[in-house]
């Protein structure tokens, strides 16, 4: 049986490939090496909020003076119906960095129509008069405007505009920041991720 650098208990031969397949793939481009075991505190997110359960199955570090970020490989249980037994399963890599300044709470995703409608009516987002094209592309929500304005400056917004990829999620509570989707595990996205907090952890820790 070949030994990997995550946890396979209870996976199927499928998801432990895709895993696999994920993690030569960031080996490949990054210097990661095993954290051992850290508590990310995940719960405190509210990306999952609605999970019955987040376990870490894998978390990896990639060192860098200005500091670490981090890939994880998670497990994310949902409830169905009101009987705790029936849950159902999904695998998916977030990343997460922290951060020297503190965010508060903020969320970021990409604008939707809906999005645009609902800011008509009720002033929801966060927006930089001085960056339109960030402005009219992410949808962002703060619960501290002082601490996010600080803490979203040009380089940070660069980051985000720059990632490879649509459908994903950033979330920061005070220093520590996530970033990843529900979708199935794919190798690709995951060197979004890995680029993305990589960057952040050199562009907000200077």
């Amino acid at each position: 049986m070949q030994n990997h650098p995550f946890n396979t208990t209870n996976l199927n031969d499928a998801t432990v490939k895709r895993f696999a397949d994920t993690y030569q793939a960031l080996k490949d481009e990054f210097d990661i090496q095993p954290t051992g075991h850290i508590d990310f505190d995940l719960q405190q997110f509210e990306v999952f909020k609605n999970c019955a359960g987040v376990n870490v199955l894998g978390s990896f570090v990639i060192k860098r003076d200005c500091g670490d970020s981090y890939i994880l490989f998670v497990e994310v249980k949902y409830k169905i119906g009101s009987t705790p037994q029936a849950n159902h399963q999904e695998h998916q890599v977030w990343g997460l960095t922290y951060v020297k300044h503190s965010f508060g709470r903020v969320l970021i995703r990409r604008e939707t129509l809906t999005d645009k409608l609902l800011e008509l009516v009720h002033p929801l987002e966060l927006n930089f008069d001085e960056d339109k094209p960030f402005c009219n592309t992410f949808f962002v929500v703060v619960n501290d405007y002082v601490k996010a304005t600080g803490g979203m400056h040009r380089n940070f917004r660069n980051a985000v505009m720059d990632i490879r990829d649509n459908d994903f999620m950033i979330e920061i509570v005070d220093h520590t920041l996530v970033i990843g989707n529900y979708d199935p595990i794919i190798p690709e996205k995951s060197l979004h991720i890995a680029e993305f907090v990589e960057r952040v952890a050199e562009a907000c820790n200077e």
